[in-house]
């Protein structure tokens, strides 16, 4: 209310100021006097996308079965805040909560109300999109439309990873959605979304685009804006200009619990692709190659001929998955995969993701200088595995001491355990090499783009160095590789 009353207050002002100096004998400038008007006719109306849209967004409600050691409303209502924090990140503010029943708890299949989102009808026969989190571990699933009909909706299926679900209800001649195209938005442009924040439903708020493929940790590229989203929005449509649907608001960052002016959208070409796959098998199916990957900074990059910070860095290789049977070792770099380029580290995983098992695909990978074509067969993702490193032993005949390390060969038992053509090990460690984060019982495998397989040929490649410029080494750690730069000492 503060804000809109300011304003108000602004233009009354800006009012009284020209009648003042109207009244002084001055005439406005043209800046003055256009200065208003050129700003009203540049905001925009939404009414229309409001009246075109509106129809075609739902509320959701969900419910679950109270079960014998139910706590009655209050339980039901720990769980929604609870689901509230897990996925905005944030305690949700206290809200009025009902009053328990009198002298009886509920009773034990009684259903309770367990949480509030939004949706968006995708299809005229009854298939709607919401937000995975929304119908996680619901017994039942409401849908309400804004003509007050409301249906009982049946999951087709719901995927975790990009927080996408699809349910159903019976019901045809619905309005649905007309599907936009992301890649066709632009940062700075005007947004608007509709859900149920806090249960007020068919709440409408805009904003503007203030970002594209932001990487928040999650699985997928997200849409960031400043429209205000709050919990119960989740599952809503982020709606362009045009009346399209470009995204589903699905996060918010917040230190308060309320909205602070930053909101995430899942982009709508990935959340489409997810749902056909829903619609037709209920599941999802996605590529994995088998590589554990770390980002490509710019240092690394420069010193090891790459040039610019690009591709993704192979830090441990999974003994049997197509990227060992396709000959990617650790510490490569990975440029392309299947024809698209790997601009940053979490393209990789997305692009691998995206491809059908069972593809065989061209990955490029960077390695000792040089750039090399493999070919690949993208296997299905599975359930993540927790594999304990492999055991690191020190026993070498041979020793040498340089860049600040003490280094020794390894046997033709322990290259094989730890699955290496080559390298030597770290046997102590000085202050340039500590600080380049180098601990002993690590793996050097390279220095400066060559590989090394015993001291002997470390000591080589080392003698021909420029001691005055940092050097980089490939180093293995466990499981995990990963470029160090020892710098030398001033």
């Amino acid at each position: 209310m503060k804000t809109m009353t300011w304003k108000k207050c602004a233009i009354s002002w800006t009012g009284v100021l020209a009648l003042m100096g109207a009244a002084a004998g001055f005439a406005p400038t043209s800046s003055m006097a256009q200065g208003v008007p050129t700003l009203a006719r540049g905001l925009p109306d939404f009414t229309e996308l409001v009246e075109q849209v509106g129809p075609s967004v739902v509320n959701i409600r969900t419910l679950e079965k109270a079960r014998a050691n139910a706590a009655g409303a209050a339980g039901s209502d720990e769980e929604m805040q609870e689901l509230f924090r897990r996925f905005f990140g944030i305690p949700m503010p206290n809200a009025p909560r009902q009053s328990p029943r009198p002298n009886r708890s509920p009773a034990p299949e009684e259903p309770q109300p367990r949480g509030v989102g939004s949706g968006f009808i995708l299809s005229a026969d009854g298939f709607i999109m919401t937000n995975a989190h929304v119908v996680e571990g619901a017994d039942e699933v409401m849908v309400t439309l804004t003509d007050k009909r409301e249906f009982k909706a049946r999951i087709v299926g719901a995927d975790k990873r990009t927080d996408v679900a699809v349910v159903k209800i019976q019901a045809t001649g619905l309005p649905a959605v007309k599907v936009g195209d992301v890649s066709r938005l632009k940062v700075g442009e005007w947004v608007m979304a509709i859900g149920s924040p806090f249960g007020l439903e068919n709440s409408v708020t805009a904003g503007i685009v203030s970002a594209k493929q932001r990487d928040t940790g999650e699985y997928l590229p997200f849409i960031q804006t400043d429209v205000a989203i709050n919990p119960g929005n989740s599952g809503g449509p982020l709606i362009n200009m045009r009346g399209e649907v470009v995204g589903i608001n699905s996060q918010i960052y917040s230190r308060s619990g309320g909205f602070m002016g930053i909101s995430f959208a899942i982009p709508m070409d990935e959340a489409v692709r997810v749902s056909e796959q829903l619609r037709s098998t209920g599941r999802v199916t996605r590529g994995r190659i088998g590589v554990q990957i770390a980002p490509v900074t710019k240092e690394v990059a420069e010193s090891i001929g790459l040039g610019k910070a690009q591709g993704a860095l192979v830090r441990g290789v999974e003994a049997g998955a197509p990227a060992d049977s396709a000959g990617v070792e650790a510490g490569d770099i990975i440029t392309r995969f299947d024809g698209k380029a790997i601009e940053k580290m979490s393209d990789l995983p997305r692009w691998v993701g995206n491809t059908k098992p069972g593809t065989r695909a061209p990955i490029t990978v960077f390695r000792r200088g040089v750039s090399k074509e493999l070919f690949i067969t993208v296997a299905e993702i599975e359930s993540e595995k927790t594999e304990a490193p492999a055991a690191e032993k020190k026993t070498a005949p041979a020793k040498a001491t340089t860049l600040g390390l003490t280094v020794s060969d390894i046997s033709v038992a322990q290259k094989k355990e730890l699955r290496v053509r080559g390298g030597v090990m770290v046997d102590s460690v000085g202050d340039a090499a500590a600080r380049a984060g180098i601990l002993e019982g690590d793996l050097i495998l390279a220095v400066a783009n060559t590989e090394v397989s015993s001291v002997k040929e470390f000591e080589a490649v080392v003698s021909k160095l420029d001691k005055s410029r940092p050097v980089s080494l490939l180093i293995k750690r466990g499981d995990a590789a990963q470029y160090v730069l020892i710098r030398p000492s001033k």
